[in-house]
């Protein structure tokens, strides 16, 4: 009986975060620069160019957006936040893949800098975190 060999395929993963969203991140090198963001195009999961570009800063800005294909698992937080989340996931695996050359261009653009606002809690006696009732004299 003639055994396989198991081919290894070489592939870089990460964890970008932002807000409540959490993107898991793959990135395929060889590819013709598709990105798949939980198994759909990012054209159908990001129909909007901001959240678009946003997605893409990464790879535009080390020239590698021809280099690779990218896969993406995002939950949580709202559409913003998980393209915030998915531009952080994509720069860290970038960094995986050659530290010297890209983590630099990535680091100046502050692409790998995790953006640590959130939604700031709610304090009882107000309407929400910093909105007070109106003011009544009499």
């Amino acid at each position: 009986m003639a055994t396989k060999k198991a081919v290894k395929k070489v592939q870089y993963i990460a964890t970008g975060r932002r807000k409540s969203a959490i993107a898991r991140v793959r990135l395929i090198p060889g590819g013709e620069g598709q990105i798949v963001i939980n198994k759909r195009t990012i054209e159908e999961y990001f129909p909007m160019d901001t959240t678009r570009l946003i997605v893409n800063q990464p790879l535009e800005a080390t020239g590698t957006k021809d280099k690779f294909d990218v896969f993406v698992n995002v939950k949580g937080g709202g559409i913003t936040g998980q393209a915030g989340a998915i531009r952080h996931g994509i720069a860290r695996a970038l960094c995986t893949v050659d530290s010297d050359a890209y983590r630099p261009t990535l680091k100046k653009a502050g692409f790998l800098t995790r953006d640590p606002r959130a939604k700031e809690r709610k304090k009882y006696g107000l309407h929400k975190a910093r909105k007070a009732p109106q003011f009544s004299k009499r």
